[in-house]
């Protein structure tokens, strides 16, 4: 039986045959005329070698691939390639396929079989997709603060309150690392230093400082240093101002007494001289409340910073007050005495700090006390006003206890109704299911808001809310211009800044006639105060006679002066 290539090749030459007979040439046709198309003879042998070399070489590959179907259904012996040139062998028919329609790449997916004939694989048998698995969401329970359940009431008490120390400082690893790396510097060369920590009430500066002293003394036994005594001081307890020296001579030497000098004249002879301070400890001093030590001359101050700087001292002094520009006032003194601390500020918190604290506080707790937005309020608030912890964990509490009056008020009522109408069921089982609905109800955010405006409203915040608004403008100058220690200052340095604020907002401000005049009238109200004996009103001291506190809490709802007051 001829081949497909021997039949492709007969027919084309006896086309070729036939046209190169006829004498006459064939007429041009167009393209679109449904009449094949004649060719030259010289075309023609061209188009059917190139036809014969392409339909042999697809006769090889078809044989191929039936050669290869037949091995693998049947004999499992591969058979030889055939060579493309090897036409001896009678080629097996093309199975005719009717024309199928294009699928989908899922449909396409879904209909491959996963057999061992066809050696065809699933895509998702070769690459498993692991699940992702959400972490178990703990749901606790509310809490119960009535009856037998008051034990709970306590322990929630008892986490809020400030004697409370937790087991870690949030939201000031930072700070803390400063501090300790520079006290290990000390340690490590043996090298007196003095640190200075400022900042706002309430920014947990005591309660790194008691961290701080922890991580040193495990570090210093851990890697093979020797640990240093450490002496925890607040100013405030001491009866005199150079007792200080007194604490720290005894933490050197218990045994020792002053014949005749001072306790400072003692520690500058032991710092002075090499053979005292050999082998001996280094000492780290914290003073908290430093702002104390304070007096008309300094010289307390003065004396301290410097018992750093003789040669051999082994005196790590760490400063803590909340007067933010202590250092900077003693700049002078200090850097002439060779005694400048390196100063380290806690910032306020911030509403998300206040809000994490409160929640790390709460979260031993094995129900749900607070709201999640009533929480958010009191950090949203605390943090507008001051950024101060030790308020926000007291308004807490303070919540707290309005919720518990609420409940103590309905069980009252429950019992009142119950002695007067003991028959009436219908009454009796609604004030039951109050009681019941509010057994296990969880500090709400009007409990939190009524706690708020305790704290926060008074008389003071009322008279400067309806003050007009140059006169909250003179009040937002007088809170930033006696920010930080500074006491008092002259109505002149006062309209500066009062100035600089209208000028700052594009507002036209008040002559300095009427200036003093508006500074008169907060005087009669009690907001500033106006003392001196000068005739010339601008020389006259201005002191804010209200706390900042109030001034911020009380124009925060106003963005104008709350951006001025940031």
């Amino acid at each position: 039986m001829p081949s497909i290539a021997d039949r492709s090749v007969e027919q084309l030459e006896s086309k070729a045959a036939g046209s190169a007979g006829d004498s006459t040439p064939p007429k041009r046709r167009l393209r679109s005329n449904s009449s094949p198309m004649k060719l030259s003879p010289m075309k023609c042998k061209r188009v059917s070698v190139v036809s014969v070399a392409k339909l042999r070489g697809v006769e090889a590959e078809l044989e191929s691939r039936l050669e290869e179907v037949g091995g693998c259904s049947g004999d499992l012996t591969p058979q030889k390639r055939k060579l493309r040139s090897d036409s001896s062998s009678p080629m097996k028919p093309r199975p005719v396929s009717s024309p199928m329609k294009p699928k989908s790449a899922r449909r396409r997916l879904n209909s491959c079989t996963n057999t061992s004939e066809n050696g065809i694989e699933k895509y998702f048998s070769q690459k498993k997709r692991q699940a992702f698995v959400k972490p178990p969401v703990v749901v606790k329970p509310n809490w119960n603060p009535r009856g037998k359940y008051k034990e709970q009431m306590r322990i929630v008490k008892e986490a809020l309150h400030l004697s409370t120390v937790p087991s870690t400082v949030t939201c000031r690893d930072v700070e803390q690392k400063r501090v300790l790396e520079f006290c290990k510097s000390c340690i490590e060369q043996e090298k007196a230093g003095s640190l200075y920590v400022c900042g706002c009430p309430g920014t947990g500066k005591s309660l790194s400082m008691e961290k701080v002293k922890q991580l040193l003394v495990n570090w210093a036994g851990e890697g093979g240093f020797q640990e240093p005594d450490v002496l925890e001081l607040n100013c405030t307890l001491l009866t005199k101002t150079s007792d200080i020296f007194t604490k720290i001579l005894a933490k050197h030497q218990p045994q020792k007494k002053a014949n005749g000098i001072t306790s400072l004249q003692l520690l500058q002879k032991l710092y002075s001289q090499k053979t005292q301070s050999d082998g001996t400890k280094m000492m780290l001093v914290i003073a908290d409340e430093l702002d104390y030590l304070i007096t008309k001359d300094r010289a307390v101050l003065h004396d301290l910073f410097m018992l750093t700087t003789y040669p051999f001292s082994r005196c790590i002094l760490l400063g803590v007050a909340n007067a933010i520009d202590l250092a900077d006032r003693f700049v002078p003194k200090l850097q002439s005495l060779n005694c400048k601390p390196m100063v380290i500020t806690f910032r306020a918190y911030s509403k998300d700090q206040i809000l994490k604290i409160l929640q790390e506080r709460l979260v031993a707790l094995p129900y749900t006390v607070f709201q999640p937005h009533a929480l958010e309020l009191c950090a949203r608030k605390v943090a507008a006003a001051s950024g101060d912890m030790r308020k926000a964990l007291c308004i807490s509490r303070s919540a707290i206890e309005m919720l518990e009056a609420e409940l103590r008020e309905s069980t009252d009522k429950l019992n009142s109704s119950t002695v007067e109408n003991p028959f009436s069921e219908q009454q009796t089982a609604s004030a039951l299911s109050l009681v019941k609905k509010q057994e296990t109800d969880v500090v709400r955010i009007d409990h939190m808001a009524v706690a708020l405006s305790k704290t926060f409203k008074s008389p003071v915040v009322d008279t400067i809310q309806c003050l007009p608004q140059h006169q909250q403008i003179i009040m937002c100058s007088a809170a930033k211009h006696f920010r930080g220690v500074k006491k008092d200052t002259t109505i002149g340095e006062l309209n500066k800044s009062y100035l600089d604020i209208c000028k700052s907002t594009l507002i036209p401000p008040v002559g300095s006639f009427e200036f003093s005049s508006m500074c008169k009238v907060l005087n009669d109200q009690g907001l500033l105060k106006l003392s001196g004996q000068s005739r010339d009103i601008k020389s006259k001291r201005v002191t804010l006679n209200v706390d900042e506190g109030d001034i911020t809490f009380a124009l925060q709802g106003i963005r104008f002066f709350r951006t001025c007051l940031e």
